[in-house]
């Protein structure tokens, strides 16, 4: 049943619910977590009522209109190009991202692990290699990787397929109504493209590729397949039918989700070789960090990031490495 949302109009609950002023500040207090030293951010504190309401206001009026992106470039470890919305809009986008979160999450594979509560990278490895020795018989016999993933994953999502997808969970037209803002607010090309650093491009992205998902595992019958936002594996003992399954993949990806396999990242690689996921290379009975990751460590480590980084070989073999950067740090 419809209700009064504060500022006028009769709205639906959904729409109702994710800009209510209580979840606009609840919002706030999950958005400046470690990030209130920030300058943008440490002044929208400053009023920081004036600003909820404000933006409250606009909502309920349908008058908000998505800010200008900031952008800017990381190394993450290849070069990234981020694009920042204000905090205005980045406190909305955290408030619809938890109204949206719980309602798709749960039509997730259970082998989907980016930007999904309790789960991440170390997960998806640990996954990896219980799938390996479950193929190989703990490492007994032969059995085989295909490794792919996605040119341009995030600037060629298709804006009107992925609202599609979004409208068979979320039914509630305002809601849709200012999601669809949020997706038309960006473009890489002509209604394509979601940018890196807004949260919503996380759930956006798992909505996306879900149709993946449900693909290789109700179609291809994928028995041993992981996928971390636009990288995934198989596993098979059968190297043949992995090689079968990469046309079939690129042909769902281009006419379903208008999306193509980065033609340089295929590969199908023997287990017993070692497999590089998600920054470790799994081999029979242990893991240890991929070659370039340790270079970049060696390189960057400080005293303000030593604890991460040491933080990572804990999930592998790594005394050599970890004496290494211990070594290093007593010398600044």
């Amino acid at each position: 049943m419809a209700k009064w949302c504060r500022g006028g109009g009769i709205h639906s609950n959904d729409f109702c619910d994710v800009i209510s002023v209580d979840n606009l500040f609840f919002s706030w207090k999950t958005f400046r977590k470690g990030k209130r030293s920030k300058a943008d951010v440490a002044e929208f504190e400053l009023n920081l009522e004036d600003n909820i309401f404000r933006l409250h206001d606009s909502l309920t009026s349908g008058k908000w209109k998505p800010d200008p992106y900031t952008a800017f470039y990381v190394q993450d470890p290849k070069l990234r190009r981020i694009h920042k919305a204000s905090v205005r809009d980045r406190v909305l986008y955290q408030a619809i991202y938890q109204k949206l979160y719980p309602l798709f999450d749960k039509t997730f594979i259970h082998d989907s692990y980016s930007s999904r509560n309790r789960k991440g990278t170390h997960r998806g490895v640990k996954r990896f290699e219980e799938f390996a020795r479950k193929a190989t018989r703990n490492y007994s016999k032969n059995a085989f990787t295909l490794k792919c993933d996605i040119r341009k994953f995030f600037d060629s999502i298709d804006h009107q397929v992925l609202l599609n997808l979004i409208k068979r969970k979320c039914t509630d037209q305002y809601l849709l109504e200012l999601i669809s803002k949020i997706i038309f607010s960006f473009e890489t090309s002509h209604g394509k493209g979601l940018p890196l650093g807004n949260v919503t491009s996380q759930i956006f992205a798992n909505i996306y590729m879900n149709e993946l998902d449900q693909f290789a595992k109700h179609v291809l019958k994928a028995k041993y397949y992981i996928r971390y936002c636009d990288d995934f594996v198989i596993v098979n003992t059968s190297k043949d039918e992995l090689i079968s399954y990469i046309s079939q993949l690129s042909n769902f990806l281009k006419d379903r989700l208008s999306l193509e396999l980065h033609p340089k990242k295929i590969s199908i690689r023997k287990i017993s070789q070692g497999i590089d996921f998600l920054g470790y290379v799994s081999l029979p009975h242990y893991r240890v960090l991929r070659t370039r990751t340790k270079r970049r460590i060696l390189k960057k480590v400080s005293k303000d990031n030593i604890t991460s980084y040491l933080g990572m070989l804990i999930h592998c073999k790594g005394l050599k490495i970890k004496n290494t950067i211990l070594s290093k740090i007593m010398l600044l």
